[in-house]
């Protein structure tokens, strides 16, 4: 005799309902700490580049600080979300271009603004510092 056929259609019988042919790429737990611990060192020497301003040009730590960023999301992209070539018929591919086509958008757009904000809103005469400077002009006045 054959087994009783169950409600969803197959038979009592024990099997993976996750076998459709494609690999899930549930990481172990040696992949989770692994990528904990990138995830911690790309966050823990940006912050100590600029905690201890180790660059005396703030845009080089910018720079510095958006590689960093961008190697993050690789970690998370690929430890934690389990994106690659093969799962899911390339579909992770194709959401690896779309992050990264968005990620590129967003930081050279956040720069553009903070750029020309910083440029368009100091007032004339002060520096970063908020120290007041003197033209040329001004300094022929005194």
């Amino acid at each position: 005799m054959s087994a009783p056929a169950q409600p969803h259609g197959h038979p009592d019988t024990p099997h993976d309902h996750h076998a459709d042919g494609m690999a899930h790429g549930h990481g172990t737990m040696r992949d989770y700490v692994i990528g904990f611990l990138l995830s911690v060192v790309l966050t823990a020497i940006p912050f100590a580049l600029v905690m201890t301003r180790a660059f005396a040009d703030p845009r080089v730590i910018a720079g510095i600080v958006m590689v960093f960023a961008f190697a993050q999301i690789i970690v998370h992209m690929i430890y934690f979300l389990h994106m690659n070539s093969k799962s899911e018929h390339g579909w992770t591919m194709m959401a690896l271009i779309f992050t990264v086509i968005l990620v590129v958008i967003a930081l050279t757009g956040t720069l553009w603004v903070m750029y020309h904000m910083t440029t368009n809103m100091m007032p004339s005469g002060m520096d970063m510092g908020g120290n007041m400077t003197m033209s040329a002009g001004d300094a022929g006045a005194m």
